[in-house]
């Protein structure tokens, strides 16, 4: 049942230091976050020491891993140049030569921290995503077999600035693969960007295809026609209805707050105290 029990939080979004970050989710009474950023670095590049760290860090504060927000595929698509323009937040060294070795070790992580959830990516957003679609179909159709091999559930995130970027993109190609081990993360915000209505449109093409959300607000700027992130409820999507329609449904996934919204000083923990406060009149 879609309660406060099942949020969380990317805890990059609160700060690089995951120990502060562990230590504001109790006050909120929040047991889950996704891990992505820990002290400077991806998870996939600590040192072993930094994941014993984490480890320890995760047992002190009681809060559990809902999945692993790694880059894999969240590059360009071989001998390809992607679409610019769209936003890329993500620079990285990576290829697709590295991706069976990032495979293999972010399996290895998820069972360290005690999740099955994998998050991948569809690569950069190519200027006609259609054409490239059966490729990309195939290539994660072929991970999430490697997947299911090591225990694994690849949780596919509609990403603005990539190839999978809305909720009819990510409810097609998720039925197409037809694998339980390649799922969706719902992601309203992504949706947002490139201009599909989150809710009910894009949500009734991933209904029942994805255990994991994240959580954003965004508007679109009379005055400069520019999107601008906002706290959740101060934005443009219908997160009463998305979260009705989950109560309804009895969806008992998991979600990550992923602020992405700053107020005017830049304070990160505080911008995403408001927007968490924001979120969680959805949940009284």
């Amino acid at each position: 049942m879609t309660s406060q029990a099942n949020l969380g939080i990317i805890t990059d979004e609160l700060t690089q230091d995951l120990g502060e970050a562990l230590a504001f989710l109790p006050s909120y009474g929040l047991r889950w976050c996704e891990l992505r950023e820990v002290w400077g670095r991806n998870v996939v590049g600590l040192p072993q020491s930094g994941l014993d760290r984490a480890k320890e860090l995760l047992a002190q504060y009681n809060v559990r891993v809902s999945g692993i927000a790694s880059p894999i595929f969240k590059w360009n698509l071989p001998g390809m140049d992607a679409k610019d323009g769209l936003g890329r937040d993500f620079q990285t060294a990576y290829t697709e030569e590295d991706a069976d070795a990032l495979l293999d070790k972010v399996f290895k992580l998820a069972d360290f921290f005690g999740t099955r959830n994998v998050r991948i990516f569809s690569y950069w957003r190519m200027a006609e995503p259609e054409n490239t679609f059966p490729m990309i179909r195939d290539r994660l159709g072929e991970a999430a077999q490697v997947a299911a091999k090591n225990g694994i559930v690849l949780l596919l995130e509609n990403e603005h600035a990539c190839n999978v970027g809305t909720g009819s993109e990510l409810g097609r190609l998720i039925r197409e693969v037809d694998s339980p081990n390649l799922r969706g993360i719902w992601d309203p915000g992504n949706a947002f960007v490139l201009g599909e209505t989150p809710f009910p449109d894009g949500y009734q093409e991933v209904r029942g295809l994805f255990p994991h959300m994240h959580i954003k607000d965004a508007r679109t700027n009379e005055q400069t026609g520019r999107l601008e992130w906002m706290p959740v409820g101060g934005g443009s999507i219908d997160f009463k209805g998305q979260f009705d329609a989950l109560r309804q449904e009895k969806y008992d996934g998991t979600m990550s707050l992923e602020t992405h919204y700053r107020r005017p000083d830049g304070n990160k923990i505080e911008s995403t105290r408001e927007s968490l406060e924001g979120m969680l009149k959805f949940f009284g």
